[in-house]
């Protein structure tokens, strides 16, 4: 309802004074009585009694008031059809308008021409005439209606009560409009002034003014101010809450609010922007379960009602965000075909064929049981022998999308299970992240570095928290703490890596299948080269494989002399370091096309890195070589032994371990048990003399029961004054009676050996049955000699030393 009202007399008006710009001169035009002179008005209906502004632009309708206005004759008023159209015609007008007296006319500096005119009475169009250079038509007036009765007057009471009270809801009504209105008694007059004050839309104006009878008038009327009412009151009343819980903030944000909140209560607007219907949409589709949907939409509906620039809004939003991000349904497993997985290891993998073999199973199993809980793998060796590739080649072998997570460090339960939602910059946990990252819920997730995992403390233990994961029993109700709502992981295939096993927990160890990898002999990691390092790092470098060759020879020469590894990473490193030194000649123009022999190694690389050095170092008595296996493959150890004058002690240096420390006694004990057998004379006094046993590489810790044979060989040849065997390296526990007990990573140690030139080794003869891991490869390089005590030792590897068969039993 508008606040104003027009108290101009009725006068005559003032004659224009000028014609409109391009106006023909003036004329006197003859127009019937019974006609008017039309001006089409565009979004305005003019109602009887009611005083308007009008603004005329058209060069008919500045014609038509200014003879109107010269002439002091009524104009009829008419709303056309269709604002857009400029020169209306019959059928572009309404046929019922308002007669109305110009009472002033005013023609701006600018050139435009305005009239304030009012209402007189309604009119009906029954013929347009022509001839004129305006619109002139032949009119019937309508005469107001006189209707009387209790309805009617009830009616009237009713309007009347509903524009007062509109009037007292508006903040700046002028108080004489509310003076007029209850001064009017007319019910016709009441209905058409307060249609005219109210901002509806001019179709709806017209159809009240199309309406002669009274009664159905009034109700008309009486409905649209009824809506005007409820926005009113609603907004009065979101203003005092507004103004209660806004206290404060600037004016433009209350304002704010208030819309919102009145298009809320209204139902007037569409629910949310584009952007949150959008989201609507994308839970709708996500194909979540019914309780996660249900939580998802309660959500979004907070999210409607909050501000855009609220800390509490971008929380929401990268929750929901992250809900239907995430791959609730969409799965990419494609048939297994165990031919082509078969073809696709062959492909990225050298050798392996046990590995292969479990692989292979491990898939025909899930394509004959897809349902079924398949154990977890865990490929389980020293760094580069291809545990993470083999993980890549079982997703390209099922069609699957690839994850992967490293676990080095992880020290908090949160980066498992997530962070719960009650501060900014929470997030979900990594394995829901690597999911999501994947795009479906069948993805083959590595865990890499399981044996790295940090130990529990005050943030919670990642490894208690993996137990849920890894438990087909548990996993497929995974519950992260972001999400709080349950995401089935029993459809991803979980593979894990680990360089050890002692570092990974009991629990957490038994929910997984260990699958060991050994190092690669010589010839494995020249036949890797040669297939796949080769072809890799031409491409990183930009070679072509005719620009820059590669022997045999020189392959060899990186493998024996410029690394010492169990798996191929440095090999690799030292590829590309010989093709980065080609590329740079070929950029430089110094050569079209590279050939690296053997013997160019040392120009590109520098000097070998490694050398044999066994004969040296054994060729004085006291030193044998024993085999030891560390994290990243097997690897020789030295034991030094020297005897100097003392009291009888015995020092052990090189940072050994207790269970190293307790061998080094229980090997010194059964060599003083056989003094005689040994060669030495009865002069010989241990109480006068101090042993002391080094194992170089004094920085490195190291421990464990399988060097006793060495160490007892080390002492024997100190004692008897004979050197080991330059060419022989031994692994195995002793014990007093002299037996040689069984030990573990007999193939790394094995390999390790035959790497590093050895002929023969010394093994416990219970370990024979590790043999058939052993490449064949390294088997025919090497001689096994298999040890029940240690006298077939001292015998084997000290030249010219025969037992005795006297030693304690």
């Amino acid at each position: 309802m508008s606040d104003t009202r027009d108290t101009l007399q009725q006068q005559p008006p003032e004659p224009p004074e000028a014609t409109a710009a391009g106006a023909a001169p003036h004329k006197d035009f003859v127009i019937p009585a019974d006609a008017v002179i039309l001006v089409p008005v565009r979004n305005v209906v003019l109602f009887p009694g009611i005083v308007l502004p009008l603004g005329v632009g058209r060069a008919a309708s500045v014609a038509a008031a200014q003879e109107a206005a010269r002439n002091q004759r009524p104009i009829g008023v008419l709303l056309q059809r269709n604002p857009e159209t400029d020169e209306p015609a019959a059928t572009d007008l309404y046929e019922i308008g308002t007669v109305a007296n110009i009472l002033r006319y005013v023609t701006a500096r600018d050139g435009a021409h305005h009239l304030i005119v009012q209402g007189e009475q309604r009119f009906r169009v029954v013929e347009l005439l022509s001839g004129y250079p305006f619109l002139v038509a032949r009119i019937e007036r309508i005469a107001e209606a006189q209707a009387g009765g209790t309805e009617i007057e009830a009616q009237m009471h009713r309007l009347k009560a509903s524009a007062l009270e509109g009037l007292r809801l508006l903040p700046d009504a002028p108080p004489e409009l509310v003076g007029t209105i209850e001064q009017i008694t007319a019910p016709g007059q009441l209905a058409d002034f307060v249609a005219g004050f109210m901002d509806n839309k001019a179709p709806e104006k017209q159809g009240i003014l199309e309406t002669l009878e009274l009664l159905p008038r009034l109700q008309k009327v009486q409905a649209m101010l009824a809506h005007r009412l409820e926005v009113l009151r609603l907004s009065q009343h979101i203003g005092e809450q507004t103004r209660e819980s806004l206290a404060g903030r600037q004016r433009e944000f209350m304002l704010r609010e208030q819309l919102k909140a009145i298009q809320k209560e209204l139902g007037e607007s569409e629910e949310g922007d584009a952007e949150l219907e959008e989201l609507g949409k994308a839970i709708a589709a996500a194909g979540m379960p019914e309780e996660v949907e249900r939580q998802a939409k309660k959500e979004l509906g907070r999210l409607r009602g909050m501000q855009s620039g609220a800390t509490e809004y971008s929380m929401v939003r990268s929750y929901l965000d992250c809900l239907v991000e995430l791959p609730w349904s969409k799965t990419s497993a494609a048939a297994i075909d165990i031919a082509q997985a078969r073809r696709i290891l062959d492909e990225d993998h050298y050798g392996l064929p046990k590995i292969k073999r479990r692989i292979l199973e491990f898939l025909a199993v899930r394509k004959l049981n897809p349902a079924g809980r398949s154990p977890i793998l865990c490929f389980v060796g020293p760094p580069g022998v291809g545990k993470t590739s083999l993980g890549q080649s079982i997703a390209r072998a099922t069609g699957r999308k690839f994850a992967r997570i490293s676990l080095g460090g992880t020290h908090d339960e949160a980066e498992i299970r997530g962070h719960r939602r009650t501060y900014v910059g929470a997030l979900p946990g990594n394995i829901i992240q690597a999911i999501r990252k994947a795009g479906t819920r069948d993805c083959v997730l590595m865990l890499d570095e399981m044996d790295k995992l940090g130990a529990g403390g005050f943030h919670g233990d990642p490894s208690s928290a993996l137990l849920e994961v890894l438990d087909p029993e548990q996993n497929s109700s995974f519950r992260d703490n972001y999400l709080g709502v349950p995401f089935d992981l029993s459809q991803v295939l979980f593979i894990a890596t680990a360089n050890v096993l002692e570092t990974i927990p009991g629990p957490l160890l038994d929910r997984m299948e260990v699958i060991q990898l050994s190092g690669y002999t010589e010839q494995e990691k020249l036949a890797i080269a040669q297939r796949y390092l080769v072809r890799r790092q031409l491409e990183a470098n930009g070679l072509k494989p005719e620009q820059c060759t590669l022997t045999e020879a020189a392959l060899r020469g990186l493998i024996h002399d410029y690394t010492r590894e169990s798996g191929v990473r440095n090999l690799e490193r030292q590829i590309g370091g010989v093709f980065r030194h080609a590329a740079m000649r070929i950029a430089e123009g110094a050569a079209q096309q590279v050939t690296v022999e053997d013997g160019d190694l040392a120009a590109v690389l520098g000097p070998a890195r490694y050398e044999s050095d066994l004969a040296q170092r054994t060729s004085l008595p006291g030193v044998s070589t024993g085999l030891a296996w560390t994290p990243v493959g097997g690897d020789i150890l030295f034991i030094e032994a020297s005897r100097v004058p003392g009291s009888g002690r015995l020092i052990i240096t090189g940072q050994l371990g207790e269970v190293m420390k307790e061998s080094v006694q229980a090997a010194l004990t059964l060599v003083k048990a056989n003094l005689q057998g040994l060669g030495v004379g009865g002069e010989f006094n241990l109480d006068k003399s101090d042993i002391h046993v080094h194992v170089p590489a004094g920085a490195v810790p190291k421990d464990g029961p399988s060097a006793g044979v060495a160490i007892y060989l080390a002492l024997a040849s100190l004692l008897a004054g004979r050197p080991v065997r330059s060419d022989t390296a031994m692994t195995g526990e002793i014990s007093l009676r002299g037996l040689v007990l069984p030990v573990g990573g007999i193939k790394e140690k094995v390999i390790a050996a035959a790497r590093a030139g050895i002929k023969t080794v010394l093994l416990p003869a219970r370990n024979r049955r590790d043999l058939e891991e052993i490449p064949e490869e390294v088997r025919k390089q090497l001689r096994f000699v298999w040890l029940e005590r240690v006298d077939q030792a001292v015998s084997e590897a000290i030249e010219g030393l025969l037992q005795p068969a006297d030693l304690p039993a």
